[in-house]
């Protein structure tokens, strides 16, 4: 029998990570095309930090409380949600009200665990994974042969873009990081070369490493005050996907290097995306990059475990930027 309450983190006001509590909230009950989740691991990702702080408020109709990606056993179905079944192991992405006991979750945006993945693992994949595919291989175009750079690169967003570059069949991979062990990581993951954007200028670095003619694509989340060296990193015909803004809204940049070498600046932001539009990127990954999960060619990295109650720490750990990987609530 299903609970009439459940436990969730709560934001009790916009603050540090000492504002998440757990508190007691109704059961949710799926609506037309969902399923309703009995959770067992939760993603934590940086737009739930934003949310903790008053900066990125969830978009109409999504539940107030923050978690956007969780793995565990369908309990119940909505009307229409045809593919599942009670019982069902799933991994989902979810526009809110992951760190909770039990989380609806639009039908079409499960995806069933991957052979040989662990809860745990799963619950890493769908926001990264979503995201890397949704800006590199679409909106990025990434094509077999070119190169790109990735900005992050020991993020979680980091690790998956670096082993979906691998997947399409990139010529070469080049990814920023903070610390020096961090560049290494970077490389043993399948970076050519790791670099660190604290002691090296990355607009050059890349210049001298590809011979004066630049990445093909470059996926960015630090935004404006990289803008100008992301274009001098950009080969003729390049690419830059924006999908964060950790280093502001604003940039200066000469725009007579966009008209002159053909330049394309793109960027997206997943939440807010229609339902079908998630599913689509869903079906594309079951069909081109689960079949790598299953065969161990690629799997998640882990940074660090937290239970449900002591979300506050979990975010401590995202902010405090040392983390490598994926940090998980487990319920």
């Amino acid at each position: 029998m299903l609970p009439q309450q459940i436990t969730a983190i709560e934001i009790t006001s916009p603050g540090g990570p000492e504002v998440l509590q757990p508190g007691l909230r109704p059961l949710p009950q799926p609506e037309t095309g969902e399923v309703l989740i009995k959770v067992a691991v939760a993603g934590v990702n940086r737009p739930d930090l934003l949310q903790r702080s008053g900066m990125y408020p969830p978009p109409p109709g999504a539940p107030d409380i923050p978690g956007l990606e969780v793995a565990g056993e369908i309990v119940a179905l909505g009307q229409a949600a045809t593919r599942w079944q009670v019982g069902d192991k799933v991994t989902a992405l979810v526009a809110g009200g992951g760190y909770a006991e039990y989380c609806t979750a639009p039908g079409l945006q499960c995806l069933p665990i991957p052979s040989g993945l662990s809860m745990e693992e799963a619950a890493a994949l769908p926001e990264n994974w979503f995201t890397v595919w949704s800006n590199i291989a679409d909106r990025g175009g990434l094509l077999p042969g070119e190169s790109i750079l990735i900005h992050g690169g020991a993020s979680g967003i980091g690790v998956a873009a670096i082993q979906l570059a691998k997947l399409l069949g990139a010529g070469r991979i080049f990814a920023t990081a903070g610390t020096d062990a961090k560049c290494r990581f970077v490389e043993q993951l399948g970076a050519e070369r790791g670099i660190n954007y604290k002691t090296e200028d990355f607009g050059e670095a890349i210049r001298q490493l590809t011979d004066g003619r630049g990445v093909n694509v470059i996926l960015d989340m630090v935004g404006g005050s990289y803008l100008p060296r992301n274009i001098k990193a950009l080969a003729d015909d390049g690419r830059l996907v924006i999908i964060a803004l950790q280093g502001g809204p604003k940039g200066e940049a000469e725009l007579s290097h966009v008209m002159r070498r053909r330049l394309s600046i793109t960027g997206s932001t997943l939440r807010p995306r229609p339902v079908p539009f998630k599913g689509a990127i869903a079906a594309a990954l079951e069909a081109k990059v689960w079949p790598a999960f299953a065969a161990g060619k690629i799997r998640p990295v882990i940074d660090s475990r937290f239970p449900l109650a002591q979300a506050g720490a979990a975010h401590a750990r995202l902010d405090q930027g040392d983390h490598i990987g994926k940090v998980l609530l487990t319920i």
